[in-house]
C-alpha cells in the first residue's frame, strides 16, 4: 500500500470537484477549492476521521467496498479508479459490463460518414449506434428491440448456420466471433448479458458450440466479406474494426474498392436508402 501517494492522489482528486457537480449546496465561501472533506466522507458514506487519515496517510489498509465507495463519490475515471486500487494494493475488480454510452465524438464521427455504412458494437456484440447507411445495408435497426440488434444472434440463429462449412469466409466469420466473445467473457466474467447470450447461442446453435469449444481468443479485426442486397445483389466488402479502448468499443465500417461493381453498388444503396429493405447479409 502507497500510503503517501494514495494520500495525495485523493487530495487532488477532492479538489478537481465541486460541490455542484455532486449536488451538493456551494454552502459559504471556501478556503480552499473542492469539496470539503467531510463532504467526501458523507458522499462514501464513511466517517470523517477514517477519511482524515486516509488523506493524511495515516489510515488502515481500506477494503474494496471503500475503495469503491471512494471511487464514486470522487467520480473517478476507470483509468483513476484502477489506479486508485493499485495505489491501496488491491487488484481493481474487473467492471460490471461493457460500457452502454457511445462518445459523443464516435456519433458525430458517425453522422459524417453518410457514403459509408458503420456501426458501433459494445464487447457482447449490441449495436449502439449506427448511420443511415449502416441500416440501408443490414436492417432498420430502430425497428428492432435494443435486445435483437445483435449481430451474434442473426448470425447463429436466424441464418442456416448448418450449411456453413468450414473454409468458407462465414466459417471463419463464426470463429473470429466466437473468439472475440471469449475475451469478452474474461474482461466481463460477470456481466449477465454475455453469460445469457452465451447459454443462447450454445442452446440453439451447432456451429457457435463447434467453434467455441476450439477456445480460441481473439480481437475481431479487419476482413473482407460478401454482402447480399435484395436490390443492389452481391457485394465484395471491406469490413474495417476501429477500436474505441476507453470504451472498449468497435467502430464497423464497410468500404468497397473504388471502381469495382460493389462500389458502385454502395453509391445505389447510398441514394436508395431503407425503404423498409433487409440485406441478406452477415454483420
Amino acid at each position: 500500500m502507497e500510503k503517501a501517494e494514495l494520500a495525495q492522489f485523493l487530495r487532488t482528486r477532492r479538489a478537481r470537484i465541486s460541490p455542484e457537480d455532486v449536488g451538493l449546496p456551494p454552502g459559504p465561501r471556501r478556503r480552499t477549492p473542492g469539496l470539503r472533506r467531510e463532504e467526501v466522507a458523507r458522499l462514501a458514506d464513511m466517517s470523517v476521521d477514517y477519511y482524515i487519515r486516509l488523506e493524511q496517510a495515516r489510515g488502515p489498509h481500506p477494503s474494496r467496498q471503500v475503495l469503491g465507495a471512494l471511487a464514486r463519490a470522487l467520480r473517478l475515471s476507470e483509468d483513476e479508479r484502477s489506479h486508485l486500487f493499485h495505489l491501496a494494493g488491491e487488484p481493481p475488480a474487473p467492471p460490471q459490463g461493457p460500457p452502454q454510452d457511445v462518445p459523443p465524438g464516435i456519433v458525430h464521427l458517425l453522422e459524417r460518414l453518410d457514403d459509408t455504412p458503420a456501426y458501433v458494437l459494445d464487447a457482447a456484440y449490441n449495436v449502439l449506434a449506427w448511420n443511415p447507411m449502416a441500416a440501408a445495408l443490414i436492417t432498420d435497426f430502430s425497428a428492432l428491440p435494443p435486445r435483437d440488434r445483435n449481430p451474434l444472434r442473426w448470425f447463429f440463429l436466424v441464418r442456416e448456420s448448418e450449411r456453413i462449412t468450414e473454409g468458407d469466409e462465414y466459417y471463419a466469420f463464426a470463429r473470429s466471433s466466437a473468439a472475440d466473445l471469449r475475451a469478452a467473457l474474461g474482461r466481463y466474467p460477470n456481466d449477465p448479458g454475455i453469460r445469457a447470450l452465451l447459454k443462447e447461442l450454445t442452446d440453439n446453435s451447432a456451429l457457435f458450440r463447434r467453434v467455441w469449444a476450439e477456445h480460441d481468443v481473439e480481437v475481431r479485426r479487419n476482413t473482407t466479406k460478401t454482402m447480399v442486397h435484395p436490390v443492389v445483389g452481391a457485394m465484395r466488402l471491406h469490413c474495417d474494426v476501429l477500436v474505441v479502448p476507453e470504451k472498449d468499443q468497435k467502430v464497423v465500417l464497410y468500404t468497397a474498392t473504388p471502381g469495382t461493381e460493389s462500389h458502385e453498388a454502395l453509391k445505389l444503396l447510398c441514394v436508395i436508402g431503407t425503404q423498409n429493405l433487409e440485406a441478406e447479409a452477415s454483420p
